[in-house]
């Protein structure tokens, strides 16, 4: 008789500083995720944490704990050892169970917890900043909750880890060395190393294997955090990274080959009709218009049904984040429009954090006065829609009345005024707001011209903040901004794998991006005619910078040339591929990482 075998169930905890904690990309890929994941594990799923009471208290929901469970009596016990530990819900889209450890409850154990971790493993954490002794005791809470779970599981479910970056690791080499009883992922979104060396060293990718990476970690100052990394990605179950690209990386760094490539997706939200998304378009397209016109028809009015608005963003990272060719490639394309004789205008918005001191004052100035030309027209017009319409009904013949005559003085002078304390012989600015200090892009802007000379078709706004809901400017939050753009650029050097053109795609919004970053690497492995679905990747791989910077401006000034018709054909094929990303498409890798995990830990 064949014997049944039936397959243990398997309980899923998933571990990341950026859990309810928004600090950069990582955030996007768990708090986008975690849909599809509640989708499949239901109950057997938690998330854990930092607490941070000022980000909790926007997106935590405390609950009870329940004794009856593992999860509920490991946090009981840690309580119990005086050790602050919240469980609750993480208000996001799928509310998914979540507990966070307050770090400040165990901060004062941080030079025992050191001294275990330099005996055992032998990494040094002497004299380093205040993050790396926050994430030490973060990993410690996370080893002490993981090692109780354990234990009160009874191995009646196979417990499996995924790990998020070295801030959510340092305990990693601890758990194999007690050889608690769990399966162990770890995802390394960008390595330590790759991000600063990319940034410093010519052709980086060509000496990608010539590098000794604890000379490098030393030199840089990030001795224990690449150790953390690399001890993390040699003792998990499981390797992964989130592209090819960086998989190169993890050997030359890490040590270890990658098992698995995880892409990241997000939430895509899909219309039920097509137009809905042209319809959105337009609707934050003229909200953009709005703004343009504020900075730049005090002098430079244009026709704004032949104007293009481009957009780049990202973290302030000049040459990683391609920002620098971004500027080269404009220069090429502000020369080829005028000797083309092109009838369009390209704004170009920057949009990254730099320290400053205000928005400019002349900016806010200028778009509140036009705020009140247009209350003005709108007064005005309302006038002589009444009076029109009354004497249209009382008129004995079919001419158009003088229209003239039926605004007011009040009005006629008021508008007049108003107009001209608006207009100005001065040039737009370039950067909305005062900035603390000149930076690499503003230096390339004088370098190359690019500061928004009458004659120019290329128009720059350099934007030195995020743009939100509440930001007086634009009063869009970014997704809106976004899609009312017509292209974004992100010609990245080093990027393991870009959020960025990502959310273009999921906004009907083509995109140019690299194949040196990991977004534009999978697209050019998926599929052969990207280009047709409004990707445009540049070379940075075999060509030199000043190839890509001309290849860029071509791919600029194709899309420049295209008609109205043209353009709304592309959005619509952008938007149709777009479920290609969404996770509960992309979550398969992840399962396969997991169930990989299981294997390799039953062995």
């Amino acid at each position: 008789m064949e014997r049944k075998v039936t397959e243990k169930k398997k309980f899923l905890v998933e571990v990341a500083w950026e859990t309810c904690n928004q600090v950069g990309g990582i955030y996007t890929v768990i708090r986008t995720k975690v849909p599809a994941m509640v989708e499949k594990w239901e109950q057997d799923y938690l998330l854990l944490g930092p607490y941070f009471k000022q980000t909790a208290a926007a997106e935590f929901e405390p609950l009870a704990i329940d004794v009856e469970t593992p999860v509920g009596r490991a946090i009981a016990w840690m309580r119990a050892q005086g050790m602050e530990v919240h469980y609750g819900n993480w208000l996001i889209t799928g509310k998914p169970k979540i507990v966070l450890f307050d770090l400040a409850s165990l901060m004062k154990e941080v030079d025992i917890v050191k001294g275990r971790i330099w005996e055992n493993h032998k990494i040094s954490t002497l004299g380093v900043e205040e993050l790396v002794n926050q994430t030490i005791i973060f990993g410690e809470l996370i080893r002490l909750f993981l090692g109780q779970l354990a234990v009160e599981n009874k191995a009646k479910k196979d417990i499996i880890v995924h790990f998020h970056e070295w801030m959510a690791s340092t305990c990693i080499p601890d758990l194999r060395k007690e050889k608690v009883k769990i399966s162990t992922v770890f995802t390394t979104h960008a390595t330590m190393l790759g991000r600063y060396l990319a940034g410093n060293v010519p052709n980086f990718y060509d000496v990608l294997d010539t590098f000794d990476w604890h000379k490098e970690a030393k030199h840089y100052g990030i001795e224990a955090q690449a150790s953390f990394e690399r001890a993390a990605a040699q003792k998990a179950d499981v390797l992964t990274t989130v592209s090819d690209i960086t998989a190169k990386e993890c050997v030359a760094f890490l040590g270890r080959i990658p098992e698995l490539i995880l892409p990241n997706g997000l939430n895509i939200q899909r219309f039920a009709a097509l137009h809905e998304h042209q319809n959105l378009h337009s609707l934050y397209k003229k909200r953009i218009s709005d703004f343009v016109m504020g900075h730049f028809f005090q002098n430079q009015p244009f026709d704004l049904d032949q104007t293009l608005y481009l957009f780049t963003s990202g973290r302030f990272e000049y040459s990683n984040k391609g920002y620098d060719l971004t500027l080269d490639a404009l220069e090429i394309l502000n020369r080829k429009m005028k000797e083309s004789g092109s009838r369009k205008t390209v704004i170009m918005f920057f949009i990254t954090k730099q320290p400053y001191h205000s928005i400019d004052p002349e900016v806010l100035h200028s778009r509140a006065v036009l705020d009140e030309i247009r209350e003005n027209c709108q007064a005005i017009e309302k006038e002589v829609g009444e009076k029109l319409f009354q004497a249209s009904a009382a008129s004995k013949d079919l001419t158009l009345p003088d229209l003239n005559d039926f605004v007011g003085e009040y009005w006629r002078l008021r508008l007049r005024r108003t107009v001209q304390t608006w207009k100005t012989n001065a040039r737009p600015k370039v950067v909305t707001h005062l900035l603390k200090q000149e930076d690499d892009i503003i230096r390339n802007l004088h370098r190359t011209q690019l500061l928004n000379h009458a004659e120019d078709k290329v128009k720059v706004v350099y934007h030195p903040d995020f743009i939100v809901s509440t930001n007086p400017l634009f009063g869009l939050d970014y997704g809106q901004f976004v899609r009312g753009c017509h292209l974004g650029v992100f010609p990245s050097y080093y990027e393991p794998w870009g959020y960025t053109p990502l959310e273009c795609m999921a906004r009907g919004v083509p995109t140019v991006t690299s194949d040196l970053s990991g977004f534009g690497d999978y697209m050019m492995q998926i599929m052969r005619d990207y280009e047709q679905w409004g990707v445009s990747v540049v070379n940075r791989k075999t060509q030199n910078y000043q190839e890509s910077a001309e290849q860029l401006a071509n791919l600029l000034f194709k899309f420049v040339q295209q008609s109205q018709r043209d353009r709304i054909m592309q959005r619509n094929r952008v938007e149709s591929i777009a479920d290609t990303f969404d996770w509960s498409n992309l979550r398969g890798y992840y399962d396969t990482a997991h169930e990989l995990a299981v294997m390799k830990r039953r062995k």
